[in-house]
């Protein structure tokens, strides 16, 4: 998957990490691709998915210690896929969350990229 084949890609970035988050958007960026948010809280993501328009998103597992897979069930009722991006691998992910897939903190962009072309076959 080039990076071209990515150009224009709505991604919402959820990510409570200030640092990593900042991380996520520059390579989101370096990808031609257009952040949607980014959101640190669950409300906030929510509300992102309700009313933004996107294409994919990137999900922090462990959001602050709220469960993020509220936010996971919304985006798939919205048709959205969506990528898991974890420090803890997916053990702690629910069997119904395994098909998606997961990027292992810390990730390099073309891992972001590889995975981002696998959620745009998936649309």
């Amino acid at each position: 998957m080039t990076t071209a084949t990515l150009e224009g890609l709505r991604v919402l970035v959820v990510e409570d990490e200030m640092m990593v988050s900042m991380l996520i958007e520059d390579m989101l960026s370096d990808l031609g691709c257009t952040v949607v948010g980014p959101a640190s809280r669950l409300d906030e993501a929510m509300e992102l998915v309700r009313e933004a328009e996107l294409d994919c998103a990137v999900l922090d597992v462990n959001l602050g210690g709220q469960p993020i897979f509220p936010l996971a069930d919304l985006l798939r009722e919205k048709g959205a896929p969506f990528a898991f991006a974890t420090g803890y691998g997916d053990a702690g992910l629910r069997e119904v969350d395994r098909g998606s897939p997961v990027l292992q903190k810390p990730f390099r962009e073309g891992d972001l990229a590889r995975v981002l072309g696998e959620l745009r076959l998936r649309d």
